[in-house]
């Protein structure tokens, strides 16, 4: 009878890659689903669920993410000031045409990726730039043609 022993990855044995993505003209969500895999490793064939394994993700040209149908209009991203009556909103347009359009792909795959301590350490890792620089060169990361995986991920 063969048994099968389950590799469980330890945190000291994590080996953690640098990958650079251009959000320019890919859909949100389907961004936002690749890079919390990334980030949380299920890519990698030694995944284990309670451990940091994932990768850096550096994140540019964010402003450009494009989102497809209303949803730009439509969906709104609600907070409440603390105050009687302070809740206030705003459109996923209004936010990329902001001051920090890079908080649009934060939030995105925050609500992605699991909640609780790991989650936080885990989106640590993310790094997201709003234009086309960005300060990690030294860390040589890895370049993924996101838009070219699938004809879906790319709006014309």
């Amino acid at each position: 009878m063969l048994t099968t022993i389950t590799r469980s990855l330890k945190p000291a044995e994590v080996k953690k890659d640098w990958v650079l993505i251009d959000a320019d003209g890919v859909v949100l969500g389907r961004l936002a689903a690749f890079v919390a895999n990334r980030l949380r490793g299920k890519h990698k064939a030694v995944f284990t669920p309670h451990v940091d394994c994932g990768d850096h993700v550096i994140v540019i040209n964010a402003r450009k993410v494009k989102v497809t149908g209303a949803k730009a209009d439509q969906s709104i991203f609600y907070w409440h000031t603390g105050y009687a009556g302070g809740i206030k909103g705003r459109s996923v347009r209004e936010r990329l045409e902001g001051r920090f359009p890079e908080r649009v792909i934060e939030k995105a795959v925050e609500r992605m990726i699991t909640r609780g301590p790991l989650g936080r350490k885990q989106m640590k890792n993310l790094h997201v730039y709003a234009g086309a620089e960005h300060p990690h060169a030294g860390q040589t990361p890895t370049a993924v043609d996101f838009g070219a995986l699938n004809r879906k991920n790319k709006v014309a």
